[in-house]
């Protein structure tokens, strides 16, 4: 007799009549889409709780109990991954389930267990799917090196931005990409270049020792999942340095929030050295955020972009950073050197497209004064 898949077995109690295994709580990401229904988290003491269209919703079913979250998540972990989660209290992994491709992370609270299920398309993003605001990805995905920046907050889809740059890139130019991930989110294809996708803790021990190894593996096209510490931040600007174009992701909540942050990142008389090198080697910044869309269901990605022209540049080297905004909004022509644009510009091409209503853009702008400028012109 055929085993049963440990995802069918019912194992949650979820009301008095009805039971559910993890397929069924998995079940809502194929019916809503993984662009509506974005997250599930299940947690111990809580019912199970998913994140559609940006806001989380709590379902009517019993609360989990330890045991039965247990039982869940083994389901979706090895027993390598679950040996971790009980070493360091935490892990992070990645599953294909059916038509999606599931980014994982469980992790103990006060209360116990508690699980993050992220939900992706096994299908790569295009680049219309993305949505950029202009054609300033034409520009990214010919450079030959430099470090290009996607940051926001978490949920804000820069893993879905670097994947429609990166599938373009592999798509139409024979080069060696690598990528260092925590977990993979999508797998690359390509028939002219060649992808090697490394996976942080499977494949490799940390960001610090894949991006060493990188530089001895004759790669063209570098992708570090997140510039997190001090040490993955040296090698991803080093990498940039040396003849490489290198993508990377960061949460921070604006362009010149997140030139900030890197330089934080140093001891303060490093500040100095750090800004010379990120004033060479820094090509773009998109920062983005997801809005809700007022003429249909679901959310737009709305995006500030910051090119690292000669004066941009010259304020990160002199760390005037508070001069870089206004720079972002003179520098907007359609042409190579310019496309630039602020969030609160973006944010009022969509009003006035109808895609998001005002209330929503104020809601979300970081200048609102600038955006109520915008509106009026």
């Amino acid at each position: 007799m055929a085993a049963t898949d440990p995802l069918s077995e019912k194992v949650y109690a979820a009301a008095e009549n009805r039971s559910m295994s993890m397929l069924d709580l998995l079940a809502l990401f194929k019916r809503g889409g993984s662009a509506r229904v974005t997250d599930l988290h299940l947690k111990v003491g809580r019912p199970p709780c998913y994140r559609i269209d940006g806001e989380l919703k709590v379902t009517s079913a019993r609360p989990l109990d330890q045991p039965t979250l247990e039982r869940l998540t083994r389901t979706l972990l090895d027993d390598t991954q679950m040996k971790t989660l009980h070493q360091h209290r935490s892990v992070n992994a990645s599953r294909i389930i059916e038509t999606f491709r599931y980014r994982l992370n469980a992790y103990y609270d006060i209360r116990g267990l508690a699980l993050a299920i992220r939900a992706l398309d096994t299908s790569l993003p295009s680049i219309e799917f993305v949505g950029f605001p202009n054609e300033v990805w034409r520009d990214m995905i010919n450079l030959s090196q430099g470090l290009v920046l996607v940051t926001g907050t978490t949920g804000a889809g820069k893993s879905t931005t670097i994947a429609a740059l990166i599938n373009e890139i592999g798509r139409t130019r024979p080069c060696h990409i690598i990528t260092l991930e925590d977990p993979i989110e999508y797998e690359f294809h390509s028939d002219i270049a060649m992808i090697s996708q490394r996976a942080i803790g499977r494949d490799v021990p940390n960001y610090e020792r894949g991006l060493r190894d990188c530089l001895r593996e004759d790669p063209d096209v570098i992708f570090v999942g997140e510039m997190t510490d001090v040490e993955s931040s040296t090698w991803t600007l080093a990498a940039a340095e040396t003849g490489h174009l290198v993508f990377s992701g960061i949460h921070t909540r604006n362009a010149v929030g997140t030139i900030t942050r890197l330089l934080d990142m140093y001891p303060a008389n490093r500040a100095e050295e750090v800004a010379n090198q990120l004033s060479l080697s820094l090509r773009y910044i998109i920062s983005q955020k997801l809005v809700q869309r007022q003429d249909k269901p679901g959310r737009v990605a709305v995006m500030e972009i910051l090119n690292n022209v000669y004066s941009v540049a010259n304020c990160i080297r002199q760390i005037k950073l508070d001069q870089i905004y206004s720079l972002m909004q003179t520098h907007t022509r359609e042409e190579p050197g310019q496309r630039m644009t602020t969030l609160e510009r973006s944010l009022a091409k969509l009003v006035k497209a109808g895609t998001v209503s005002q209330v929503e853009a104020e809601r979300v702008a970081n200048e609102p004064r600038v955006l109520e400028d915008e509106l009026k012109r």
